[in-house]
């Protein structure tokens, strides 16, 4: 579903609304990729002394719905195939959601995207523009179009501004070539040229063409560019240009992926961290989130299956170190935040995520369930294996179940501050019923977390409360399916986060294994 609204004055430059990566379907189902683009015509005007400044945003039913509270412009309903299916992969449909309005129609073009992974790094100059200003010099920046198959435009790229200057020097921005041309060195690129103005109503200064190929050419007297407005050229006689951009620098950059680096060798190393305190309720009882039902999984088992069975695949020898915190241990009931599931303190590990299963209800006839909520312990544990190997040969996983409210949030928020140094990520299921506003702070997806006054070098925490995974139709299958999916979402970002800010750089692939050839030898 599309549904158009007005956000109210954002002085932002209109163009068409894009979608990159649009993947409805499971990475089991053979799919593609392509690139939503959006254009509308005859809008709704809901502002008194200007046009409106709408917005477009795409909504799929995996999401569900979403509340907007701002001037509701209308929506349209389609589906993919829609989208594909049309002549030229062009949908254009009305727009609807009005009463006794004609709310306009908008426009869909679909593009399979291509498989290029370079990007490059550019930067531009002007020379002489155009004066638009009437008190004082321009404000310019440039607007990149991406001409698409059926000969129309998608802008894919703004420059900053650059206040008061007919001879800008644009800050080098990175994009990648997908962006740019889908792969297509030939492909046509328009660039436009503008004065910007608080009101949003950028004067136009001129325009020039290129393509990925000729800017490929880097820096030279190819790469410089006279700025033609058209109107101005069909007025005066004597019309050269509006001023000239020149290519300062063209750099090729190829964008490594998370499976580069696993291919390369890089080992994941999955650690488990179970919450073993009073609150989860007495593990006989089947209020309990521990409780041992013979007929199906719990809560904390769930979550483990969910997620382990697919980091596992990543660890080519399976061992696991399981650790449990906020528990009573024998035989003299001294409290640890920090213990082997398996009773092993030098020895940790488990094989697999079935042996850390077996660990975990092993230890729960063994241990008494107590108290506090600790997470800083075990998060210490893993950051000391991490900062031993910071060379990107290893990349450490920490998996946090817990059931409540956590007893040490400043140690904790400084030991992650710590660990985003460290090539780790910090995955936290909350189950139960409880509140977990503390987990949502420790995510630190709307604001980065911080400790004694120093944030965070990066985003290494993923929180999921289980609950929202839960499957009404009793299908515990799509349950952890859909909660692996969204847990796991995070960490190739985060890895590869590691990796660029330390200048990491995958290793090679090793060649394919190749099997002997036996020549059978026959006697005559």
């Amino acid at each position: 579903m599309f549904g158009l609204e007005k956000p109210g004055r954002s002085g932002g430059f209109p163009n068409m609304a894009c979608v990159g990566d649009f993947n409805v379907l499971s990475s089991s189902i053979p799919a593609t990729k392509v690139e939503l683009s959006v254009s509308c015509r005859n809008l709704l005007d809901r502002d008194t002394f200007s046009k409106s400044d709408p917005i477009c945003v795409l909504y799929t039913q995996a999401i569900g719905n979403k509340e907007w509270r701002e001037d509701f412009l209308g929506q349209m309903f389609c589906t993919l195939g829609e989208i594909v299916g049309s002549q030229g992969s062009r949908l254009q449909k009305s727009i609807v959601g009005i009463p006794g309005k004609k709310c306009g129609t908008v426009i869909v073009t679909a593009e399979e995207l291509g498989c290029c992974r370079d990007s490059v790094l550019m930067q531009f100059c002007a020379n002489k523009l155009d004066k638009k200003d009437f008190f004082g010099k321009s404000d310019p920046f440039l607007v990149f179009h991406r001409s698409n198959e059926d000969g129309s435009f998608t802008i894919c790229h703004k420059t900053e501004v650059v206040k008061n200057t007919l001879n800008p020097v644009w800050q080098a921005f990175k994009i990648s070539v997908r962006a740019l041309c889908n792969g297509d060195y030939d492909r046509t690129i328009k660039v436009e040229v503008y004065d910007w103005d608080r009101d949003g109503s950028h004067d136009f200064i001129g325009e020039f063409t290129t393509s990925y190929r000729e800017l490929s050419r880097g820096q030279s007297q190819f790469n410089v560019y006279e700025v033609i407005n058209p109107k101005k050229k069909g007025k005066k006689k004597k019309y050269v240009n509006s001023g000239t951009v020149t290519l300062l620098s063209f750099l090729i950059e190829t964008e490594v992926s998370f499976l580069d680096y696993i291919k390369g060798g890089t080992q994941i190393n999955f650690t488990v961290a179970i919450d073993f305190t009073a609150s989860n309720g007495n593990p006989s009882q089947p209020t309990s989130l521990h409780y041992m039902n013979p007929y199906q999984l719990n809560a904390y088992g769930m979550a483990l299956k969910a997620v382990g069975e697919i980091i596992q695949d990543y660890d080519s020898d399976k061992m696991f170190p399981a650790l449990g915190f906020g528990a009573r241990l024998p035989p003299d009931g001294r409290v640890s935040h920090e213990f082997a599931l398996n009773g092993n303190p030098q020895n940790p590990y488990c094989h697999g995520i079935d042996g850390v299963m077996e660990a975990y209800y092993r230890s729960l006839k063994s241990v008494q369930l107590y108290g506090p909520t600790n997470f800083a312990p075990v998060i210490n544990h893993v950051a000391r294996y991490a900062a031993s190997v910071k060379d990107g040969s290893q990349y450490f996983v920490l998996l946090i179940v817990t059931d409540g409210v956590i007893s040490d949030m400043a140690q904790t928020k400084e030991s992650i501050v710590n660990a985003s140094r460290l090539p780790m990520s910090i995955i936290i299921v909350g189950v139960g019923p409880a509140e977990f506003d503390a987990m949502e702070e420790l995510d630190g997806d709307v604001v980065r977390i911080s400790s004694r006054g120093k944030f965070a070098e990066r985003d290494i925490v993923q929180f999921v409360p289980f609950r929202d995974y839960i499957d009404r139709s009793g299908n515990h299958v799509l349950s952890m399916a859909r909660l692996a999916k969204d847990v796991l979402a995070e960490i190739p970002e985060q890895f590869l986060s590691y990796m660029r800010v330390r200048g990491i750089k995958p290793s090679p692939a090793p060649p394919p294994y190749t099997p002997p050839i036996h020549v059978l030898q026959t006697q005559i």
